[in-house]
């Protein structure tokens, strides 16, 4: 099911990675899209570091992260663009996902 979510918004997160050189992007996701999916609790957050086409910190701990990753990575546009550059992508307890060019 979290897989059906992130699939939702990969064609905009793709977008904003490509808008992200002139400042960072925030993306606002539908909450009820994540309580659909049995994920309840608030204050949710986490952070993806991107470096060199590969995950660069721990987020195993983080099933939403890890699964966005993977999601990333499955989707040939923008697993080029992690390839062509580092990004930083963050969820906060708003569900406000941003994506950034460190």
């Amino acid at each position: 099911m979290l897989s059906q979510i992130w699939d939702k918004y990969i064609p905009v997160i793709r977008i904003l990675m490509k808008k992200a050189d002139s400042g960072p992007q925030v993306l606002e996701l539908n909450r009820i899209d994540f309580e659909g999916a049995g994920i309840r609790k608030t204050g949710f957050k986490f952070k993806i570091e991107f470096r060199n086409g590969r995950v660069d910190n721990l987020i195993s701990s983080a099933p939403l992260a890890k699964m966005l990753a993977e999601e990333m990575f499955n989707n040939e546009q923008v697993s080029t663009l992690l390839s062509e550059g580092d990004y930083t992508i963050s969820l906060n307890p708003k569900y406000e996902l941003t994506i950034k060019r460190p």
